[in-house]
């Protein structure tokens, strides 16, 4: 099995639409031309996390069933991009009308407010079921913080200039891959959650093969791995970010959000399971 597994396409009734507008979205921000800076990424962190709010009410079956295809995945990473990618039209606009004083204001406040929002749906949602936790959830965001710090540090050390030249981004790019490898490392050893996605169940499988696995579970291998991953990125990027900085971030916070979006939904998915 190559994709993982509830990988739902909508009908394509659903699905074209939504392509043709994320397309013309898309073809708008490339005429608009916005500035991209560390402070455009870490204002579009909230939009991350809000599109796993949304998949993860997907997961509880919070939709319509003749919308529910929308937020599965991949498809939610489409919606996630046109409501974000809306967002930051308005924002250029806004600006533009000097009716904001930065364009990263706009679209981190509406962000947050969109995520927050819909965080507490899905929390009155496990209030209702009376299955709620918060231990877990705020463990998973605590050790990928700590770990977070351990590698930031590390290679700001060993790696100045990596660590100069990526920045903010940087630090969301590893505290993104950091909670995903935490959260999964946490869900599979202490919470026995099964692992979706092939290729990280491979990593937890090898992780299970070595002798600590007895002792520290298998996780941990996981989480190596993608933190390492991070910083690796991190320092080939290093020369694009030079000499592209815009297009370098850009592909950055994608990168960022493949870590945050599932190490959120998983955190979420902690609180009522």
């Amino acid at each position: 099995m190559v994709v993982p597994e509830g990988f739902v396409l909508p009908p394509w009734y659903l699905l074209v639409p939504l392509l043709v507008v994320l397309v013309g979205i898309v073809a708008l921000l490339w005429a608009l031309g916005p500035p991209v800076t560390d402070r455009t990424v870490l204002a579009f962190a909230p939009w991350m996390m809000f599109g796993s709010t949304l998949h993860v009410l997907h997961r509880i079956d919070a939709y319509p069933d003749n919308l529910e295809s929308l937020f599965a995945a991949p498809s939610v990473y489409l919606v996630t991009a046109v409501i974000a990618g809306s967002a930051w039209i308005i924002g250029i606009f806004l600006y533009a009308g000097g009716l904001q004083p930065t364009i990263e204001r706009f679209v981190g406040i509406s962000g947050t407010a969109f995520f927050a929002v819909f965080v507490m749906i899905f929390l009155n949602i496990g209030w209702a079921v009376g299955n709620f936790e918060l231990f877990w959830p705020v463990i998973s965001v605590v050790i990928a913080g700590a770990v977070t710090a351990i590698a930031w540090i590390a290679l700001s050390l060993r790696y100045t200039d990596v660590a100069a030249t990526t920045s903010i981004t940087g630090v969301i790019v590893v505290f993104g891959h950091a909670l995903d490898g935490v959260s999964t490392a946490i869900g599979y050893d202490v919470l026995g959650a099964a692992e979706e996605v092939p290729l990280s169940r491979l990593i937890l499988e090898a992780g299970e093969s070595l002798p600590t696995d007895e002792y520290i579970g298998a996780g941990w291998v996981f989480i190596v791995v993608k933190v390492l991953l991070a910083v690796v990125i991190l320092g080939l990027f290093k020369e694009y970010v030079d000499e592209r900085p815009q297009q370098a971030r850009v592909v950055l916070a994608l990168i960022a959000a493949v870590g945050l979006g599932p190490g959120v939904h998983n955190v979420l998915q902690f609180v009522i399971t």
